[in-house]
Protein backbone atom coordinates (compact mmCIF):
# COMPACT_ATOMS: atom_id res chain seq x y z
CA UNK A 1 0.00 0.00 0.00
CA UNK A 2 1.40 3.12 -0.50
CA UNK A 3 1.84 5.90 1.99
CA UNK A 4 0.71 9.30 1.70
CA UNK A 5 1.51 11.76 3.95
CA UNK A 6 -1.30 13.50 4.19
CA UNK A 7 -3.54 10.68 4.14
CA UNK A 8 -1.23 9.63 7.21
CA UNK A 9 -2.23 13.25 8.82
CA UNK A 10 -6.21 12.14 8.52
CA UNK A 11 -6.90 14.47 6.21
CA UNK A 12 -9.57 13.88 3.32
CA UNK A 13 -8.36 14.00 -0.32
CA UNK A 14 -9.88 17.42 -1.03
CA UNK A 15 -7.63 18.81 1.90
CA UNK A 16 -5.71 21.47 -0.71
CA UNK A 17 -8.98 22.67 -2.23
CA UNK A 18 -9.65 26.27 -2.95
CA UNK A 19 -7.54 28.53 -0.20
CA UNK A 20 -5.21 26.17 0.77
CA UNK A 21 -4.64 24.94 -2.52
CA UNK A 22 -3.45 28.69 -3.27
CA UNK A 23 -1.59 29.14 -0.07
CA UNK A 24 0.56 25.99 -1.23
CA UNK A 25 1.21 27.79 -4.36
CA UNK A 26 2.53 30.90 -2.47
CA UNK A 27 4.98 28.46 -1.28
CA UNK A 28 5.86 26.98 -4.68
CA UNK A 29 6.33 30.47 -6.00
CA UNK A 30 8.24 32.39 -3.09
CA UNK A 31 11.11 30.41 -3.51
CA UNK A 32 11.90 30.55 -6.97
CA UNK A 33 11.07 34.69 -7.46
CA UNK A 34 13.87 35.12 -4.35
CA UNK A 35 16.17 33.54 -6.47
CA UNK A 36 15.48 35.01 -10.16
CA UNK A 37 15.52 38.39 -8.32
CA UNK A 38 18.49 38.18 -6.57
CA UNK A 39 20.27 36.36 -9.89
CA UNK A 40 18.90 39.42 -11.75
CA UNK A 41 20.26 41.70 -9.63
CA UNK A 42 23.70 39.98 -9.11
CA UNK A 43 24.02 40.38 -12.90
CA UNK A 44 22.80 44.15 -13.16
CA UNK A 45 24.46 45.95 -10.10
CA UNK A 46 27.44 47.64 -10.15
CA UNK A 47 29.93 46.65 -7.42
CA UNK A 48 27.90 43.87 -6.28
CA UNK A 49 30.23 40.55 -5.84
CA UNK A 50 28.20 37.32 -3.95
CA UNK A 51 31.87 36.10 -3.02
CA UNK A 52 32.12 39.43 -1.04
CA UNK A 53 28.76 40.60 -0.37
CA UNK A 54 26.11 38.57 0.64
CA UNK A 55 22.45 39.10 -0.64
CA UNK A 56 21.03 40.92 2.43
CA UNK A 57 23.50 43.91 1.08
CA UNK A 58 21.06 44.23 -2.08
CA UNK A 59 18.79 46.54 0.20
CA UNK A 60 21.24 49.51 -0.21
CA UNK A 61 21.81 52.13 -2.69
CA UNK A 62 18.92 53.78 -5.46
CA UNK A 63 17.78 50.44 -6.31
CA UNK A 64 17.97 48.80 -2.76
CA UNK A 65 13.75 49.10 -2.95
CA UNK A 66 13.83 46.17 -5.19
CA UNK A 67 15.70 43.83 -2.84
CA UNK A 68 13.75 45.18 0.19
CA UNK A 69 10.25 44.04 -1.93
CA UNK A 70 12.11 40.64 -2.42
CA UNK A 71 12.21 40.29 1.45
CA UNK A 72 8.96 41.36 2.07
CA UNK A 73 7.12 39.91 -0.86
CA UNK A 74 8.74 36.60 -0.78
CA UNK A 75 8.74 36.66 3.14
CA UNK A 76 4.84 36.80 2.77
CA UNK A 77 4.57 34.14 0.76
CA UNK A 78 6.82 31.56 2.84
CA UNK A 79 4.36 32.62 6.19
CA UNK A 80 1.17 32.13 3.62
CA UNK A 81 3.22 28.40 2.95
CA UNK A 82 3.30 27.86 6.48
CA UNK A 83 -0.41 28.49 6.89
CA UNK A 84 -1.40 26.01 3.81
CA UNK A 85 1.23 23.46 5.11
CA UNK A 86 -0.48 23.43 8.44
CA UNK A 87 -3.99 23.01 7.23
CA UNK A 88 -2.88 19.75 4.78
CA UNK A 89 -0.85 18.11 7.59
CA UNK A 90 -2.90 19.06 10.71
CA UNK A 91 -1.38 18.43 14.67
CA UNK A 92 -2.79 15.07 13.63
CA UNK A 93 0.21 14.49 11.60
CA UNK A 94 2.35 15.01 15.16
CA UNK A 95 5.39 17.15 14.94
CA UNK A 96 6.30 17.10 11.18
CA UNK A 97 2.49 18.58 10.79
CA UNK A 98 2.82 21.34 13.89
CA UNK A 99 6.31 22.06 13.83
CA UNK A 100 7.44 21.85 10.33
CA UNK A 101 4.95 24.39 9.23
CA UNK A 102 5.37 26.64 11.99
CA UNK A 103 8.92 26.76 11.84
CA UNK A 104 8.79 27.61 7.98
CA UNK A 105 6.52 30.37 9.16
CA UNK A 106 9.16 32.09 11.69
CA UNK A 107 11.45 31.51 8.31
CA UNK A 108 8.97 33.84 5.94
CA UNK A 109 8.45 36.28 9.21
CA UNK A 110 11.98 36.79 9.33
CA UNK A 111 12.26 37.59 5.60
CA UNK A 112 9.33 40.29 6.29
CA UNK A 113 11.84 41.88 9.13
CA UNK A 114 14.83 41.83 6.80
CA UNK A 115 12.99 44.21 4.67
CA UNK A 116 12.25 46.88 7.68
CA UNK A 117 15.91 46.10 9.19
CA UNK A 118 18.65 45.80 6.16
CA UNK A 119 22.07 45.22 6.48
CA UNK A 120 25.09 47.99 6.43
CA UNK A 121 26.80 49.12 3.08
CA UNK A 122 30.31 47.20 3.54
CA UNK A 123 33.59 46.46 1.26
CA UNK A 124 32.81 48.76 -1.90
CA UNK A 125 28.99 47.71 -2.02
CA UNK A 126 26.94 50.46 -3.08
CA UNK A 127 29.64 52.11 -5.06
CA UNK A 128 31.43 54.71 -3.01
CA UNK A 129 31.15 52.87 0.18
CA UNK A 130 34.94 51.92 1.44
CA UNK A 131 36.85 48.91 0.89
CA UNK A 132 36.82 46.47 4.06
CA UNK A 133 34.50 46.04 6.83
CA UNK A 134 32.28 48.98 7.92
CA UNK A 135 34.02 50.58 11.07
CA UNK A 136 31.14 50.82 13.51
CA UNK A 137 27.65 48.61 12.86
CA UNK A 138 24.23 50.13 13.09
CA UNK A 139 21.35 49.18 15.27
CA UNK A 140 19.55 47.93 12.27
CA UNK A 141 22.38 46.13 11.14
CA UNK A 142 22.43 44.23 14.72
CA UNK A 143 19.08 43.56 14.27
CA UNK A 144 18.82 42.55 10.59
CA UNK A 145 21.59 39.76 12.06
CA UNK A 146 19.20 38.03 15.01
CA UNK A 147 16.31 38.14 12.72
CA UNK A 148 18.80 36.05 9.82
CA UNK A 149 20.22 33.98 12.67
CA UNK A 150 16.39 33.11 13.69
CA UNK A 151 15.02 32.56 10.07
CA UNK A 152 18.17 30.29 9.37
CA UNK A 153 18.12 28.60 12.42
CA UNK A 154 13.62 27.66 12.39
CA UNK A 155 14.25 26.70 8.24
CA UNK A 156 17.79 24.29 9.09
CA UNK A 157 15.38 22.40 11.82
CA UNK A 158 12.59 22.30 9.34
CA UNK A 159 14.68 20.57 7.28
CA UNK A 160 15.41 17.87 10.04
CA UNK A 161 11.59 17.78 11.20
CA UNK A 162 10.48 16.94 7.68
CA UNK A 163 13.34 14.68 7.02
CA UNK A 164 11.93 12.55 10.09
CA UNK A 165 8.52 12.42 9.24
CA UNK A 166 9.24 11.27 5.35
CA UNK A 167 11.48 8.64 6.59
CA UNK A 168 8.47 7.52 9.24
CA UNK A 169 6.23 7.60 5.99
CA UNK A 170 8.34 5.61 3.70
CA UNK A 171 9.57 8.31 1.75
CA UNK A 172 13.23 7.74 1.43
CA UNK A 173 14.17 10.14 -1.39
CA UNK A 174 12.47 12.87 0.37
CA UNK A 175 13.73 12.35 3.87
CA UNK A 176 17.04 12.29 2.37
CA UNK A 177 16.42 15.41 0.15
CA UNK A 178 15.19 17.13 3.61
CA UNK A 179 18.26 15.73 5.48
CA UNK A 180 21.02 16.74 3.12
CA UNK A 181 19.78 20.29 2.24
CA UNK A 182 19.13 20.81 6.38
CA UNK A 183 22.79 19.64 6.58
CA UNK A 184 24.35 21.65 3.54
CA UNK A 185 22.89 25.07 4.62
CA UNK A 186 23.87 24.53 8.46
CA UNK A 187 27.76 23.67 7.38
CA UNK A 188 27.93 26.51 4.71
CA UNK A 189 26.55 28.90 7.41
CA UNK A 190 29.11 27.77 9.81
CA UNK A 191 31.70 28.14 7.62
CA UNK A 192 31.11 31.74 7.08
CA UNK A 193 31.92 32.49 10.31
CA UNK A 194 34.91 30.27 11.04
CA UNK A 195 36.60 31.41 7.41
CA UNK A 196 35.75 35.19 7.57
CA UNK A 197 36.97 36.62 4.27
CA UNK A 198 36.98 33.05 2.58
CA UNK A 199 35.42 33.85 -1.02
CA UNK A 200 34.52 29.96 -1.12
CA UNK A 201 32.51 30.21 1.79
CA UNK A 202 30.37 33.01 0.79
CA UNK A 203 29.75 31.52 -2.78
CA UNK A 204 29.26 27.73 -0.67
CA UNK A 205 26.53 29.73 1.47
CA UNK A 206 24.85 31.90 -1.11
CA UNK A 207 24.11 28.38 -2.85
CA UNK A 208 22.84 26.81 0.20
CA UNK A 209 20.69 29.32 0.45
CA UNK A 210 19.54 28.72 -3.03
CA UNK A 211 18.95 25.16 -2.55
CA UNK A 212 16.70 25.47 0.88
CA UNK A 213 14.67 28.04 -0.83
CA UNK A 214 14.37 25.64 -3.68
CA UNK A 215 13.59 22.67 -0.89
CA UNK A 216 10.93 24.80 0.77
CA UNK A 217 8.88 25.72 -2.62
CA UNK A 218 9.33 21.66 -3.97
CA UNK A 219 8.44 20.74 -0.45
CA UNK A 220 4.94 22.65 -1.65
CA UNK A 221 4.40 21.53 -4.62
CA UNK A 222 5.43 17.84 -3.21
CA UNK A 223 2.31 17.89 -0.45
CA UNK A 224 -0.31 20.55 -3.37
CA UNK A 225 0.12 17.78 -5.81
CA UNK A 226 -0.19 14.60 -3.01
CA UNK A 227 -2.75 15.77 -0.99
CA UNK A 228 -5.30 15.33 -3.76
CA UNK A 229 -4.58 11.16 -3.30
CA UNK A 230 -2.53 8.98 -5.83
Amino acid sequence: MTENVTAAAGRPPDAAAGSTRTLLICGIVAGPLYIVVVVLQMLTRDGFDISRHPASMLSNGDQGWIQIATFAVSGLLFVACAIGLHRVLGPVAGRGGTWGPRLIGVFGAGMVAAAFFSADPADGFPPGTPAGPPSTISWHELVHFLVAGVAFLALITACFVFARRFAVAGRGGWAAFSTVTGVLFLATWISIFALQGARAASVAFAGAIALVLAWTSLLAAHLLTRSGGE
